[in-house]
């Protein structure tokens, strides 16, 4: 009698992108490669198009038309990175799932490793970036962005960890139910808990193309980072106005104290009054920022839109695109 063959563990591979003509097929060949040297393993590639305007999606439809185990889901419109990426997570069909850059600077040949340290046991294995290719000033800012993020969150972020890792099925079954306009998913997937181990690695360089995470992106998703995993800056927020209004009515104490005994009158300045004015109302101004940074993310959150809508899915089983958890 024949042993019965196991089956093979099938991962999903989820590659988000935008305009990324000159890289999709080097990237796609360097994932076959690899899984062609994991004959343990079924595979699926999930391409997430960000709207791309350039040949992007012919390129992927191409790949998909040729092989049945490449999946595209084309975006009505640029929703962003984070969201992008998310809508790969919910439509994963595998027993794990590996976010992988098109641009090839995580390395594809990192993935055995990580399935390796899947099968020990751990729920999320990250990549954690041992060097860096950008410039001095970049690199040195994206550094002290994990530390501070890390310290500043109440959840066990890991330091110098980008989106490059590996999830469980219990992750993905989890990060189906998540409905956030503004995610940041390294930081939450971070904060599930489970098994989460690091691979350091290094850094490779861009294989074709340019950049489409400028600067100004960075920031904002830094800005989501801090205020999706930290109330500190509304505490920062409360202890200097509480500081500020302690130090006002010391001097109006003081100021009626003289009054009343030395009968002194209140010190003469039309600038440093003008300076204390304007320093009242620049506090004001700041955190009331800060304040409405927060009610605005709970305005869109309330608002209920609905996911990013799909204008193209190629090899997808129609009923799993753009799914949502019920409330």
């Amino acid at each position: 009698m024949n042993a019965i063959e196991p089956i093979p563990a099938r991962v999903s591979v989820l590659v988000p992108v935008y305009q990324e003509e000159e890289t999709v097929e080097r990237c796609y060949q360097a994932i076959v490669d690899v899984f062609a040297g994991l004959p343990g393993y079924d595979y699926e590639i999930i391409f997430t198009d960000n709207h791309s305007t350039d040949r992007t999606f012919p390129i992927l439809a191409g790949i998909a038309a040729r092989d049945a185990r490449v999946r595209v889901i084309r975006l009505a419109r640029n929703y962003g990175y984070q969201r992008s990426l998310l809508v790969g997570y919910k439509n994963a069909d595998g027993a794990c799932a590996i976010q992988l850059d098109c641009d090839l600077q995580d390395p594809p040949e990192l993935i055995p490793r990580m399935l390796a340290r899947w099968r020990e046991g751990h729920q999320v294995v990250y990549g954690i970036r041992r060097s860096l290719r950008d410039r001095a000033g970049t690199a040195f800012a994206r550094r002290a962005f994990y530390r501070l993020i890390a310290a500043l969150s109440e959840d066990d972020l890991p330091v110098d960890a980008g989106e490059f890792r590996l999830v469980d099925r219990c992750i993905l079954d989890e990060l189906r139910h998540v409905q956030d306009t503004s995610p940041y998913l390294r930081g939450l997937i971070g904060s599930m808990g489970f098994s989460q181990v690091g691979i350091p690695y290094d850094r490779g360089i861009r294989t074709a193309g340019q950049s489409k995470f400028p600067l100004r992106q960075m920031i904002a998703l830094a800005v989501d980072g801090l205020l999706n995993h930290s109330l500190l800056p509304l505490r920062i927020a409360s202890a200097v106005g509480l500081f500020v209004g302690s130090i006002t009515f010391l001097l109006i104490f003081v100021y009626l104290l003289l009054r009343l005994t030395l009968g002194a009158g209140w010190p003469a300045g039309f600038a440093t009054t003008t300076l204390l004015l304007l320093m009242s109302i620049t506090l004001n101004a700041l955190f009331l920022g800060i304040i409405g940074e927060y009610l605005g993310r709970v305005f869109m959150q309330a608002k209920h839109r609905p996911s990013p809508l799909v204008e193209v899915a190629l090899n997808v089983v129609p009923s799993r695109i753009g799914e949502e958890a019920s409330p």
